[in-house]
């Protein structure tokens, strides 16, 4: 037990050590290239804190366990917006600008809506995992169009006092150190669980899907108290729109997956409802004179009730009986 309770907290500290640096090096980069805070976090950052759901969805649907990837996919993205984004809007108050308010969201819920259209029949196929790539090269476009005419209204770096090369080693060492205190931290929090008699289900819909959002919570915190808003809320948009494109696409590939109906009813749903929720809050807080909606501590509590509500409705269900 000590092992594992030394494995939580070493986790827990190089968690938090190395999100500093990576987005100390994210914003260096970010400045050297040219690139807004927003556009680093929806590539470099979403893209490097999305690994560990990456990697979970294709060693799943490669062992034949694609349920877990499209579970990963869905409970990832009600972890983002519930757990990830809500923990940072208590903590600090995020700015939000015109694209992602009228871009970037409208295009998260587009993602949302194709997975309706796509899964309504329970099954995930080729066909399916091929229009979600569509999807996928669709935004790739967007934002390679945006890296060359970026908006206006979105943030800039300060000038950086780190080199080219320092601040490249920082992101990569900084991303590498990230993923692997998340894996320890998961390590040890399921073995003490599971010597307390929780069973592995309730752990990988627990821990688990917590887990592969720590490094999404640990750079949206850390962005977010350096005062880098747009990395914050981009990492957490950027995510959620490439784990339905790309973690939930990947099982697809493999073989015919049928879904049980409460992915579509109860767990796509709870994505389109945060999702939602999160659209209609930037609209509602949205300053015409600013060009930008604030969002503050009552946005973050209500997205973690949400996350406290939908872990409570997991909790009720027959097969997570103990």
């Amino acid at each position: 037990m000590l092992m594992e309770l030394a494995a939580v907290v070493i986790g827990l500290l190089g968690l938090f050590w190395s999100a500093s640096k990576f987005i100390d090096g994210a914003a260096a980069v970010a400045f050297q290239l040219g690139m807004s805070p927003l556009l680093i976090g929806m590539t470099i950052v979403s893209i490097g804190t999305s690994a560990p759901e990456i990697l979970v969805s294709l060693m799943a649907a490669s062992t034949g366990s694609g349920g877990l990837a499209v579970g990963n996919a869905f409970g990832s993205n009600i972890t983002n917006i519930g757990l990830v984004l809500g923990a940072t809007l208590v903590i600090a108050p995020i700015h939000v600008g015109r694209t992602t308010v009228f871009s970037d969201l409208p295009i998260l819920l587009g993602c949302i809506a194709l997975c309706f259209v796509l899964l309504w029949d329970r099954s995930l196929d080729t066909r399916d995992a091929l229009m979600l790539f569509v999807g996928l090269g669709l935004v790739l476009l967007r934002l390679f169009r945006h890296a060359q005419q970026p908006d206006e209204n979105d943030q800039s770096f300060a000038p950086s006092e780190l080199s080219a090369r320092q601040a490249w080693v920082r992101l990569l060492v900084g991303l590498g150190i990230l993923i692997l205190s998340s894996r320890l931290l998961v390590w040890g929090a399921s073995a003490i669980a599971f010597s307390m008699g929780v069973s592995e289900l309730v752990i990988g819909l627990t821990i688990v899907a917590i887990g592969t959002s720590l490094p999404e919570l640990a750079a949206s915190v850390v962005s977010a108290m350096r005062g880098h808003a747009d990395i914050a809320i981009g990492a957490v948009l950027g995510s959620n729109i490439f784990n339905l494109l790309i973690v939930l696409s990947l099982p697809g590939f493999f073989s015919v997956l049928p879904l049980e109906d409460e992915a579509v009813t109860r767990d796509l749903t709870a994505v389109a409802i945060s999702s939602a929720t999160l659209a209609i809050i930037t609209l509602f807080c949205w300053n015409r004179q600013t060009q930008q909606a604030r969002l503050g501590r009552r946005s973050g509590a209500l997205f973690l009730v949400f996350y406290i509500v939908y872990l409570w409705v997991l909790s009720t269900q027959p097969e997570l009986s103990l």
